[in-house]
C-alpha cells in the first residue's frame, strides 16, 4: 500500500507499493528553496528512509522550475546572525553527507534546471545522477563569501577531477550539459 510523508510544500515522500520512495523538492511551478526546518528534515530523512522494510531504492527529484535554488535569504541571514544557528545548519549539512553515504538504499537523483545548496549536495550524492538537458549545476559558496564545503570537498574531485573541481567551486561557474567536458 502506498504511502506519503508530507513535510510541507518544501519536501513530500511518497512510498509506492513498488517499493520506491519518492523524494520531492517543491512547491509545485516555482523554484524550491530550503529553510531551516527543511534543512534539518533531509539531513534526518536518509536514515528513517534506511528504516523502512519496503523501500527498496530512492529517487529524488523535483516537482519544481528547477531541482532547487539553495537555501532561502532567511536562512543564510540567520546563519549570518547567529553562531548557534551556524553551528546548527553545519551539523545538518554533516548529517546530510553522512546519512546519505551510509544509506544502504540505491539513490538515484534526476536533475533539471538548478541545482544549487542542500539540493545539490542530495543530487550529487545520489548513487547515479542524471542531469536533464536543462540542468545547472552551480555551488554557489563562494558567492556568498564562505569556502565551499560538505558535500563539495567529498564529491566534487571525485566526479570531475581536483582541477575542475578547483574551478567550479572557486568560481561558482555554472556546470552545464554544454560545459561537461
Amino acid at each position: 500500500m502506498s504511502r506519503s510523508w508530507d513535510f510541507g510544500p518544501s519536501m513530500q515522500v511518497e512510498i509506492g507499493d513498488a517499493g520506491i520512495a519518492e523524494v520531492m523538492f517543491g512547491p509545485a511551478g516555482a523554484l524550491p528553496t530550503t529553510d531551516a526546518r527543511t534543512h534539518a528534515e533531509i539531513a534526518q530523512l536518509w536514515p528513517r528512509l534506511s528504516r523502512e522494510p519496503d523501500v527498496r531504492a530512492v529517487l529524488v527529484r523535483s516537482v519544481g522550475k528547477g531541482f532547487s535554488a539553495g537555501g532561502k535569504i532567511d536562512l543564510v541571514q540567520e546563519m549570518i546572525d547567529s553562531e548557534a544557528s551556524r553551528l546548527r545548519v553545519l551539523r545538518e549539512a554533516r548529517e546530510l553527507v553522512q546519512g546519505m553515504i551510509d544509506c544502504d538504499l540505491p539513490i538515484v537523483s534526476a536533475i533539471h534546471g538548478a541545482a544549487v545548496g542542500a539540493g545539490l549536495a542530495v543530487a550529487l550524492l545520489a548513487d547515479v545522477s542524471i542531469a536533464g538537458l536543462s540542468a545547472k549545476i552551480v555551488d554557489g559558496h563562494t558567492k556568498l563569501g564562505v569556502a565551499a564545503g560538505d558535500h563539495a570537498a567529498v564529491i566534487w574531485p571525485l566526479l570531475c577531477g581536483m582541477a575542475k573541481a578547483k574551478y567550479y567551486l572557486l568560481t561558482c561557474t555554472p556546470l552545464s550539459s554544454g560545459s561537461a567536458s
